[in-house]
């Protein structure tokens, strides 16, 4: 395979960093996002808080015209818990841009370069929560927004040899999913009981899904939402 340059956001932890790991162990240059610095990176860290939309413009600009990037993993996402009856309009617009927004500047910033080598990869990360998780649905409606832009660029993008998938975790053992949901916590229990395999998922298995989308192998396909969740999406078991 031949060695390619991803731009991944979110990279230096959970999820976005075991994604990290496996491509430059797969010899591809990894360029990553993420708010803090990190020494031990497998690859080119830059620190930049992508809430700050004019700082993320230029960013992701200047990214785009220092290397030749061949895909995006869009893995950067943000979540809050709102019960109906109590949704705040506020929270719900902040997760709308923590979601949306980078998801657009990084792809729409890299998109010129794929189009001219006639190659490229865009990996969304989505979640099983499109499916329905109670006190989500700020955080749902985002991530299903996501699922709905994977399909409309993958039309769009079809014959250009740039392909746009999504992967949609279930409950993964992350610092962001534990914010939420403590060891032993109720909301833990709750989770468990609607995953089918009754555990969470790793950031490596996760990690492994998501890398197989940029390779060559996964050529034919796009427009895909992969549920990698234990079988959560799949339907609801009885505690």
């Amino acid at each position: 395979m031949a060695k390619r340059t991803f731009l991944i956001t979110g990279a230096s932890k959970g999820i976005g960093r075991a994604v990290s790991e496996r491509l430059a162990a797969a010899g591809h240059h990894v360029v990553g996002i993420a708010r803090g610095a990190d020494p031990g990176f497998p690859g080119t860290l830059v620190p930049i808080d992508l809430s700050d939309k004019t700082a993320s413009t230029l960013t992701f600009a200047e990214l785009a015209e220092r290397y030749s990037i061949d895909g995006v993993v869009n893995n950067l996402g943000m979540i809050k818990m709102q019960p109906l009856g109590k949704i705040d309009l506020t929270e719900v617009d902040e997760m709308f841009r923590g979601n949306i927004h980078p998801t657009i500047q990084a792809v729409q910033a890299t998109l010129p370069a794929m189009r001219e080598k006639g190659w490229g990869r865009i990996v969304n990360l989505s979640s099983m929560v499109v499916v329905g998780i109670a006190q989500r649905s700020a955080y749902a409606a985002a991530k299903a927004a996501i699922n709905s832009l994977t399909r409309t660029w993958a039309l769009e993008l079809a014959e250009s040899g740039i392909t746009v998938n999504a992967v949609a975790p279930g409950p993964v053992e992350t610092e962001m999913f534990r914010q939420n949901t403590p060891v032993g916590s109720e909301a833990e229990k709750r989770f468990l009981s609607i995953i089918p395999m009754r555990r969470l998922g790793k950031p490596e298995e996760l990690a492994a899904a998501i890398a197989f989308l940029p390779s060559e192998d996964a050529g034919y396909i796009t427009g895909q939402t992969l549920f990698v969740d234990g079988g959560g999406s799949t339907g609801r078991m009885a505690i």
